[in-house]
């Protein structure tokens, strides 16, 4: 997730073990470090409501459905500051949201890791909560009988040591480790709720076949960044159903994580627009000078880089020397400090431009600005990250997960995330191949956004 303090370095990749077989991997070896410690596993709570249960024939893994939902987690690595320790750990002791401290309705029985590098977490952590490390994805599925024995999954495959392709993506296993638990399901007889942590896939072909795989046996997917969820400064929810003329957001750090959590902030916002998504006609990606010279004619908006730029908080340059407060965009300071800019150029099915501009060095924050029809000024604002290590907006995605295990119900639509999924590799295909314009006949992905905010507002 992102983080202020690690923009710069992102992907987090630490030196580790080669990767193994999702099927099947040696148990990790007990650390001689550490003594065990006593299991302090929190204390059942009264499930909010009908626990998501399996659509399919087989019934709960739970006993009667009373107690709480027995979860699976399925990552690349668990260490300090990793995705699965921030997640996971929030399911284990609980989080804060909305003003009270919540504890899930959950309890985590299994842990398929992948990879166990210096600071692995998982052993103690299983020692510590009283839950069993398992060798392959499918045993922490039937925690180590013959059926399925849990109640959702949760896919954490970020962070790791793991090949890039010549697009520069970072090939994680998430697709891999979802079909596994797809094996699973069929073989069972019934499905339970998964939630995948950000991409589903670095490829949109392997993001559809998650997606439908979901729709195909009836089981609820959740997926995506933090940024939807976190709060916003301002709290803008754009009008259900308005017109947007053209949409601008700007973000920072690297590719292709950085940009990945950018483009689904600004998708989160754009998709409640009039008809909704209908999908995306054409991208480009450009870098450098030419960045600017697009501004310059008319290709993104000068005006929504205005507005979003006043949302920031972290302007950087002579800000940080001297404390001044800077018109970046006006004084001609924001050219001389982003080094190599780049601009994601989205032109939508019904017409809709909308651009990202990553501009490493000028701000370390993540602001959106849009135009819409019959208003004179753009709406804008910044979606909020707190500092490390707690990270507290990923506890705004925690409830998010909650909400769909207990509910049944994911909160918002899985195909959000595979849009995002196939745009960013589009755009990154572009930058491969030249920076060109290239038409995306097979982004025809087409959803309703949810009416009710889902981000943090109390």
């Amino acid at each position: 997730m992102p983080s202020k303090k690690q923009k710069t370095n992102p992907q987090g990749t630490v030196r580790a073990p080669a990767k193994r077989s999702h099927a099947a991997k040696p148990a990790p070896a007990t650390r001689s470090k550490s003594a065990p410690r006593t299991p302090r596993i929190p204390p059942p709570i009264s499930p909010p409501g009908t626990a998501a249960r399996s659509r399919a024939a087989g019934g709960p893994a739970t006993d009667g459905g009373s107690g709480p939902l027995r979860l699976a987690v399925i990552a690349t690595v668990y260490r300090y500051l990793s995705h699965a320790q921030h997640f996971v750990d929030r399911f284990l002791v609980g989080y804060p949201y909305e003003g009270q401290w919540r504890r899930a309705n959950t309890r985590v029985v299994s842990l398929y890791v992948d990879q166990t590098p210096e600071g692995d977490q998982s052993i103690d952590r299983g020692r510590e909560f009283g839950f069993e490390v398992y060798a392959s994805v499918a045993q922490a599925l039937r925690c180590g009988g013959k059926d399925l024995a849990v109640d959702g999954v949760l896919i954490i495959g970020e962070h790791g040591d793991y090949p890039t392709n010549e697009l520069g993506q970072i090939q994680y296993p998430r697709y891999e480790m979802f079909k596994e638990c797809v094996k699973v399901f069929e073989a069972c007889g019934r499905s339970v709720p998964i939630y995948n942590d950000k991409h589903l896939s670095y490829s949109f072909a392997k993001a559809r076949e998650m997606v439908a795989d979901g729709h195909r046996l009836g089981f609820p997917i959740l997926a995506g960044s933090s940024l939807p969820v976190t709060w916003r400064l301002p709290d803008l929810e754009l009008p259900y159903d308005c017109v947007i003329e053209e949409a601008l957001m700007i973000g920072v750090g690297g590719s292709d994580a950085m940009d990945y959590h950018a483009l689904e902030a600004m998708q989160c916002m754009i998709e409640r627009r009039r008809g909704g998504e209908t999908g995306v006609a054409s991208v480009q990606l450009l870098e450098g000078k030419s960045v600017w010279k697009a501004g310059e004619d008319g290709r993104w908006s000068m005006r929504l880089l205005e507005g979003a730029l006043s949302r920031s908080d972290s302007p950087q340059g002579l800000t940080k020397e001297d404390g001044r407060t800077q018109d970046l965009l006006g004084s001609g300071e924001l050219m001389k400090l982003v080094a190599q800019p780049a601009a994601y150029l989205i032109e939508f099915r019904d017409g809709l431009k909308a651009t990202l501009l990553m501009i490493n060095g000028a701000v370390a924050d993540f602001c959106f600005a849009a135009k819409l029809k019959g208003t004179a000024d753009p709406v804008s604002c910044q979606f909020f990250l707190t500092p490390t290590p707690n990270v507290t907006y990923s506890a705004c995605l925690v409830a998010k997960i909650d909400e769909m295990l207990t509910t049944g119900v994911a909160p918002f639509p899985a195909e959000r995330t595979m849009i995002v999924n196939g745009i960013l590799e589009s755009c990154l295909r572009s930058r491969h191949g030249g920076h060109k314009k290239l038409k995306t006949p097979h982004l025809n992905v087409g959803y309703h956004a949810p009416v009710e905010s889902h981000h943090g507002r109390r």
